[in-house]
């Protein structure tokens, strides 16, 4: 396997289209003020304005480059894949895996705290790797990469950077990814620490099985379930989709906020906005708003990163209190859970809101493998 160092260096040509398209937009009316219709008008005016008259692309481009980035081809498909190695030689090597509708940033923040941890403390070599289809993980090398594939992919990363033995960490896209891992089962996999696992009983009685702070997060799904049309669009029409978000810059920023502006029906802001605008701005720069959708096609025609099959790899979830919280009685039906957190604060974005939680427990759970 070959790797090659990669830098983000986007034309300027690009970032003045961009901006000459932002200042072109041409917003809709309003029928009322309503997060649980669509993405406020208010709120997309001031992200526009925000991205168009304040947002620095090559500050955030300098930050990202601070990063040793790499691309490399696994069946087919090109793979980007950030990759930090610890000071320390007792560093146990993770992988990391981002969801929709992030990038590798998500996890950035974790690198340090894992990295380069305090004295007494387990280190991590990390590599953070772009899913199939999304930034620089592109172009989409074809159909079929659903959660499965690219556990193989990651499994096959791993061992061509020389690692006999790793763990895997994943949230959202990457928890499914993590399932499929547990699943796949390849030699050396240590262990996973996902943030969900979307496991339901079929048995209404088990319902009373949940504790007060999983009752919570199931009233979180639910709310979810009722306003998530992106999630069944990007599972059934992702190539159709992908015209809007690649002809228009406001149309992808509005597709990517309606999970991190208002997953609950609230419209809340739940990660930090030059984040937000950074991770929209990867979007925009390498036209992946429908290549990635294509990964919850995928998912639901091959039933990959569902519960219904057994993992018996050692899993450790970190259940953040404002995201749709799993259940441990019933994610232990079909998966070997050796470790639970029930975090007091944080969401479906933890790495990026809440890191120093994060990787504490991913510390804690792989120093206990």
């Amino acid at each position: 396997m070959e790797f090659t160092p990669f830098k983000i260096n986007i034309p300027d040509s690009a970032i003045a289209d961009l901006k000459e398209r932002l200042a072109m937009t041409r917003f809709p009316a309003e029928v009322t003020p309503d997060w649980n219709r669509g993405q406020p008008v208010s709120l997309l005016r001031e992200l526009t304005d925000q991205w168009l008259n304040h947002f620095d692309w090559r500050a955030a481009e300098a930050k990202l480059n601070a990063y040793p980035q790499f691309l490399t081809e696994i069946d087919g498909q090109r793979i980007h894949f950030v990759h930090v190695k610890s000071q320390r030689a007792d560093a146990f090597p993770l992988i990391l895996t981002h969801g929709w509708p992030s990038t590798f940033t998500e996890y950035l923040a974790l690198v340090e705290p894992l990295t380069n941890p305090a004295p007494g403390q387990p280190a991590f070599d990390v590599v953070i790797p772009s899913l199939p289809g999304f930034g620089f993980s592109s172009p989409l090398a074809g159909p079929g990469w659903d959660s499965a594939r690219t556990a193989k992919a990651w499994d096959a990363l791993m061992k061509g950077l020389g690692y006999a033995r790793y763990g895997y960490v994943g949230n959202d896209v990457g928890s499914m990814v993590g399932k499929e891992m547990g699943v796949l089962a390849p030699e050396g996999l240590a262990g996973i620490h996902i943030q969900q696992i979307f496991a339901f009983p079929s048995d209404d009685s088990a319902w009373s099985q949940m504790d007060e702070f999983e009752a919570a997060g199931m009233a979180n799904a639910d709310a979810w379930e009722a306003a998530n049309g992106y999630q069944r669009i990007q599972q059934t029409r992702p190539g159709t989709l992908a015209y809007g978000l690649v002809d228009s810059p406001v149309a992808q920023l509005t597709w990517n906020a309606e999970l991190p502006f208002g997953a609950d029906g609230s419209g809340a802001q739940t990660i930090d906005r030059v984040h937000f605008l950074t991770d929209v701005s990867i979007y925009w720069f390498t036209g992946t708003g429908g290549s990635a959708a294509n990964i919850y096609l995928e998912d639901l025609r091959s039933g990959a990163g569902d519960d219904s099959r057994r993992n018996d790899v050692p899993t450790g979830v970190a259940v953040f209190p404002n995201d749709f919280r799993s259940v441990k009685a019933f994610s232990s039906v079909n998966n070997r859970i050796v470790h639970w957190t029930q975090m007091p604060k944080g969401g479906h974005f933890a790495g990026v809101s809440d890191p120093d939680l994060l990787s504490a427990d991913v510390a804690r759970f792989f120093a206990s493998l």
